[in-house]
């Protein structure tokens, strides 16, 4: 794709507001593209060509990232600031894949957003029913956790075994988000008397905690993808590959603290507010 070819990850790091453009480019062209050629199974391949399209710069970041491992000078603290550089960039490309589904959710005529994102909604459903009834605050927090801590998982194990295979998790979340903000926006527009409002206050409202998630997500999925990378590249008997396993634990560790407080945040704090 012509667009890969503009952007590597040093250039990303340093122009992070481009990476959001091309998030909103890559998940449109995806959208539109699906409709026109594979209409009946639009969801799913919508995510898949989102994904292909910016699976050249999440390896190009594995690729980056595990070369900042193999500096021994770098103290843990300062690899995990480094890190976060990455993160960065990755966060602004996925809230561009947020964006441009909620609005392609939004324009499009209702008959084709059904079949838009009949999987995402479907998801939502099922993910609504699991949390609602006469749980308790501390079932729900529970049960949010648990089933953030399993995409974790797959987000490491894609990452792994498929190198930016955890690419496919992130943008498959961004469509759901996507999908579920676009909903709220519908039902509650009427309330806020114009879209220029509730659809800023309904990305917020998914965001707040979000944000955490999937800044978890990314974490996970740089760590599963600096080793597999590093498998690749170095003896796993070697020091540089201990040293890049030490690293991708602190990373691993790191997720599940910030899955800890995004799942706090979202049953205590998000229902303050909306």
């Amino acid at each position: 794709m012509v667009l890969e070819s503009l952007v590597g990850p040093k250039k990303a790091e340093r122009n992070k507001m481009w990476l959001f453009i091309y998030g909103l480019v890559y998940a449109v062209i995806g959208a539109f593209v699906s409709l026109w050629v594979f209409k009946s199974q639009a969801s799913m391949v919508m995510v898949f060509l989102t994904v292909l399209a910016a699976f050249p710069l999440f390896y190009k970041t594995l690729r980056y990232e595990e070369k900042k491992d193999l500096n021994k000078n770098l103290p843990e603290r300062v690899l995990i600031k480094e890190h976060g550089k990455a993160l960065a960039f990755l966060m602004y490309l996925f809230l561009g894949f947020v964006v441009a589904y909620t609005i392609i959710f939004l324009v499009l005529p209702e008959s084709t957003t059904s079949n838009l994102f009949s999987a995402q909604v479907t998801t939502i459903n099922s993910i609504n029913s699991n949390i609602t009834g006469n749980a308790s605050i501390g079932e729900v927090f529970f049960k949010i956790l648990s089933n953030n801590l399993r995409v974790l998982f797959f987000c490491i194990f894609f990452a792994f075994f498929y190198g930016a295979g955890a690419l496919f998790i992130l943008a498959w979340n961004a469509s759901v988000i996507g999908a579920a903000a676009g909903s709220f926006v519908n039902n509650r527009v009427s309330e806020f008397g114009s879209y220029f409002i509730a659809v800023p206050i309904s990305l917020l409202r998914y965001m707040t905690h979000g944000v955490f998630e999937i800044a978890a997500y990314f974490v996970a999925g740089l760590a599963g993808g600096i080793i597999s990378v590093a498998v690749i590249n170095h003896k796993t008997t070697s020091e540089q590959f201990k040293h890049i396993v030490i690293d991708s634990l602190d990373l691993i560790l790191l997720a599940v603290g910030t899955l800890v407080f995004a799942a706090l945040v979202e049953v205590y704090f998000t229902p303050l507010f909306f």
